[in-house]
C-alpha cells in the first residue's frame, strides 16, 4: 500500500515532524488538530465554543483535501484539559454528525496540550 501525504493550506500547517494526515489505502489517519486559524497562525481561544468550532474547521479542511467529509469518519479522539467543558465541545462536535451514523469515540482529560490549548481532536475516517 502506498502512503499518501495529505495537506491543503485551509488548515494550519504543520508545526513539527508530521503532517496534517495520512492516507493508507482507503484509511485516512488525522494528525490532531488543535484552534490554530490557518491563515495567521494564530490560536483562536475566546471560549471553548470557539475554539471547538476552529478545530472541527481545521478537520473538514483536512478531510476535504482528502475527498472526505464527516461522513467517513469512524473514530475520533478528544483531548481536553477540563472535563467541565464536556458538555460545551460536545453540542459544537456533535452539529458536525449525524447521531445515527456518528462514529466511535472517546474523550479524555489530560494535564496540557500544545501551545496550552483547550481541546484538541484527532479522526481516522475511510472512503
Amino acid at each position: 500500500m502506498t502512503k499518501k501525504i495529505i495537506f491543503t493550506e485551509k488548515a494550519p500547517a504543520p508545526i513539527g515532524p508530521y503532517n496534517q494526515a495520512v492516507l493508507i489505502g482507503n484509511t485516512l489517519y488525522t494528525s490532531g488538530q488543535i484552534a490554530l486559524d490557518p491563515e495567521t497562525m494564530h490560536l483562536v481561544l475566546h471560549t471553548i465554543e470557539t475554539e471547538t468550532q476552529q478545530v472541527m474547521k481545521n478537520l473538514k479542511a483536512v478531510l476535504e483535501a482528502a475527498a472526505m467529509t464527516f461522513e467517513n469518519v469512524v473514530k475520533t479522539t478528544i483531548y481536553l484539559t477540563d472535563m467541565d467543558d464536556f458538555t460545551k465541545v460536545n453540542a459544537i462536535y456533535g452539529s458536525y454528525f449525524d447521531e445515527k451514523t456518528a462514529p466511535a469515540r472517546e474523550t479524555v482529560q489530560v494535564s496540557a496540550l500544545p501551545k496550552n490549548v483547550n481541546i484538541e481532536i484527532a479522526m481516522i475516517a475511510m472512503l
